[in-house]
């Protein structure tokens, strides 16, 4: 045998370790695929014993030679190392003990098995002779070796110069296109797809009218459909007329009259209600006005009370030193009476003085008591006086609050926002103060839905530091035990363009009828949970826009639109 190339290791235990390592580095590619069928390889020349491993009983693949001189597959002879360890392994011809170290990779013994002649393994079908290193490369080209379908689901097997017919002509789970729409579908489901999904396919009208329409033009076609169900467009106004389209739009145009009365009705009976807003507005501005004059008379009673106290502390903090003053001298004078009296006699006269002195002391004393007590009341009438300034003061507030709420209140479902102080007000939501501003509430009618806008200037959510956010959200109104629920109008969001080119930004949404947020807001809460866009518009785009100007003066102007169709008015 020839001598060895490289040696597995120089000790049994790197030996054994090094065979694991380098396993399939030593396998070449075709030596790697052969095992499957090592067995059933057949030979032009019948096989030399020395070729045949005594382990697995096949031709021998990546040649090892033991100390004994017999040869092995790799994998056979590392498959003996490893369930031998840690004893000794034996060679299975002549039992000799097969030191690790001492096996070598026999190169000379591979380049003959490679070159050896076999026939192909889709013989007799095939006739090819080739040597068995090259055998893979041909049965890789080989006409009948056999294949698995490509196509998804397809479990077929067969010979590879029936394959592409099969996947052109025959397979049923092939890509066919369709022949309305053209897009590739699967043979055994395109009929599927033409029945239930096709988008170019022609279908009946599901209102019944006699027009075939593509299947992808049927929410454009309602909109026009005459069979198709519909209200009076003056429903709003108290038009009760409904049926089809066709017929609707005859009783339209016939009832001209008719419905110029209602809408004549409607308008009388907005006009009689913005005069009662009107006279209300007036009653409360008069109410302000004269809280105000009420609020400037406890000023001006309130401004000598403020004066006199201070001028009585100095009075009270004068009698209090004088007080500490004559407690001094009635001291001096009790210990000079004790004096005289021990020495009684001569000095009854001058007892008699310093008993009058010691009375006009007491006599101070108690006024300056009295005038404690009057500071003590004094100082109660500040505090009460003070207490109904407070109330007057928040009452002024409520009611201007209440009056511009209702000069600035619509009864349309429209909402016309102007926020000044633009810049200064979106630094104020960067630092915090305030997360986020919100719009005096409007309403859908007199007595209809009660609701408000919200506007994150630095965003929201996802669009926080980069986009605009734009909400609105429902309130507690005074008519919503009469109001359907949940609420079902569409709402439009706008920012409006004020350089006179009309290029507003507007998103619209539909409400989500399970959303609580379209639910009956509750009385405990001042709202439902807003709704909106996160990411309404850039903040790029809304500082710096190409033909608009959205932030003019230092202004935003933000529109709020709820679609009133289909809204009857109580």
């Amino acid at each position: 045998m020839a001598t060895a190339d490289s040696k597995l290791g120089g000790s049994e235990e790197s030996s054994l370790e090094s065979v694991r390592r380098s396993e399939e580095s030593k396998l070449s590619s075709w030596e790697l695929e052969l095992p499957s069928i090592q067995h059933s390889l057949k030979f032009v020349l019948a096989l030399k014993d020395e070729f045949v491993c005594p382990l697995c009983r096949g031709v021998v693949l990546n040649p090892q030679q033991n100390s004994c001189g017999h040869i092995f597959c790799l994998l056979c002879i590392q498959r003996l190392l490893d369930i031998s360890s840690p004893s000794s392994p034996v060679c299975p011809v002549d039992g000799a003990v097969i030191t690790p170290s001492e096996v070598f990779q026999d190169n000379c013994c591979k380049r003959e098995i490679s070159s050896l002649e076999v026939y192909c393994t889709n013989s007799p079908a095939c006739t090819s002779v080739v040597t068995l290193r090259h055998l893979q490369h041909h049965l890789r080209s080989c006409q009948y070796e056999l294949l698995h379908c490509s196509n998804p689901s397809c479990r077929e097997v067969l010979q590879r110069r029936h394959l592409q017919d099969h996947l052109t002509h025959t397979c049923p789970h092939r890509l066919e296109p369709c022949t309305h729409c053209q897009q590739p579908q699967r043979l055994s489901l395109i009929q599927v797809h033409v029945e239930s999904s096709c988008p170019k396919v022609e279908v009946d009208c599901p209102y019944s009218c006699s027009l075939k329409v593509p299947r992808h033009m049927l929410t454009e076609h309602r909109d026009s459909c005459p069979e198709l169900h519909v209200d009076c467009s003056y429903k709003k106004f108290g038009c009760s007329v409904q049926g089809k389209r066709g017929r609707v739009k005859l009783h339209e145009d016939a009832a001209v009259s008719h419905h110029m009365l209602l809408v004549l009705r409607s308008n009388t009976h907005l006009e009689q209600q913005v005069e009662v807003l009107q006279e209300t507005a007036l009653l409360r501005q008069n109410e302000v006005q004269t809280d105000s004059v009420l609020l400037a008379g406890l000023q001006k009673k309130i401004r000598p009370l403020l004066q006199h106290n201070s001028s009585q502390d100095h009075i009270v903090s004068a009698v209090q030193r004088t007080l500490s003053r004559q407690e001094d001298v009635l001291s001096t004078v009790q210990l000079d009476v004790q004096q005289i009296s021990r020495g009684l006699g001569s000095g009854l006269q001058e007892l008699e003085d310093l008993r009058k002195s010691l009375d006009a002391v007491i006599q101070k004393v108690s006024a300056a008591e009295a005038l404690r007590e009057h500071m003590g009341t004094l100082e109660e009438n500040l505090k009460r006086q003070s207490g109904l300034l407070d109330i007057h003061a928040t009452q002024l507030k409520g009611h201007k609050q209440h009056l511009q709420e209702l000069e600035a209140t619509s009864h349309n479902g429209k909402l016309i926002w102007k926020i000044e102080d633009f810049r200064n007000k979106r630094e104020a939501e960067i630092k915090g103060q305030p997360p986020c501003l919100s719009s005096v509430p409007f309403h859908t009618g007199p007595c209809g839905y009660k609701m408000a806008s919200k506007v994150y200037l630095n965003g929201d959510g996802d669009g926080r530091g980069t986009h605009l956010s734009l909400y609105v959200v429902l309130m507690a109104g005074d008519f919503d035990a009469l109001l359907p629920w949940p609420f079902r109008q569409t709402v439009t969001l706008s920012v409006l363009d004020q350089s006179g080119a009309g290029n507003h930004q507007s998103l619209s949404f539909k409400p989500d009828l399970t959303s609580k947020s379209f639910q009956r807001p509750t009385d405990e809460s001042a709202g439902n949970v807003a709704v909106g866009f996160s990411c309404f518009m850039p903040l790029n785009k809304l500082e710096k826009p190409q033909n608009a100007a959205y932030v003019k003066d230092d202004t935003l102007f933000v529109k709020v639109k709820v679609d009133m169709g289909g809204l009857e008015q109580l």
